[in-house]
């Protein structure tokens, strides 16, 4: 069994949410907190907890700053941020931090469901050890995505997605495929076509900058940016 540690400071939603996993095979809770002291408390109490469905707007810190303080105190306890904080600096701070996955309130049992099946299916992936080749990795990254991603179209892979949707995800503006393909290592044409991938299915924004003459140029900006 998966052991979770439940945090939320709502107790209503915190027994909602015990609910929801209880009822994902696999998985069962094993505390709820609803604080950030009671959070670490249970994490010292609690020694075979795998993951933390962790809030961010805790009454005594933030999430993230538990996140910090489980990982000074050698905790490396798998983290799912389920928060109604939605703006990119949190988003990009929780990923930073190691957060695996970002579950926005509100959601509904199968958003949950999808991100809990997929985290299962990343330890089921992780569990097997030894070394991986390329298809290992993407599927080790699939796994880690699924649930909140669409299905790829083919010729498409999850790893280089990924790649391209941090970057854009931690930029402070719009960046062109040329920028992108800077920072991630890929070919221009390679992440040009990604980001046009990311634009039609609404994760990425296109944005047209247009110089003293020619073609205006394509630039790219994280859809939940402002």
């Amino acid at each position: 069994m998966i052991e979770v540690l439940i945090v939320d400071d709502d107790t209503r939603v915190a027994r909602v949410n015990a609910a929801y996993v209880e009822k994902v095979a696999g998985f069962h809770v094993a505390g709820v907190a609803h604080n950030a002291a009671e959070a670490l408390q249970q994490l010292e109490a609690l020694p075979h907890v795998d993951l933390v469905l962790l809030d961010h707007y805790l009454p005594d810190e933030t999430g993230l700053v538990v996140v910090q303080e489980m990982r000074r105190r050698g905790h490396q306890t798998d983290v799912i941020m389920v928060t109604a904080a939605r703006d990119v600096s949190t988003v990009q701070a929780a990923m930073r931090q190691g957060a695996l996955q970002y579950l926005v309130k509100p959601f509904a049992f199968a958003g949950l469901r999808a991100k809990l099946e997929a985290y299962a299916e990343l330890r089921r992936t992780l569990d097997g050890g030894g070394e991986a080749e390329q298809a290992e990795v993407d599927r080790i990254f699939g796994a880690l995505s699924a649930g909140g991603e669409p299905d790829l179209p083919k010729g498409h892979s999850a790893t280089t997605t990924e790649l391209v949707r941090r970057a854009l995800m931690t930029a402070e503006g719009a960046l062109s495929a040329q920028e992108i393909a800077e920072r991630t290592g890929l070919s221009r044409q390679t992440a040009q076509r990604y980001l046009k991938l990311l634009e039609r299915t609404g994760r990425a924004r296109l944005t047209l900058k247009y110089g003293d003459a020619g073609r205006p140029e394509h630039r790219y900006v994280w859809a939940s940016r402002p």
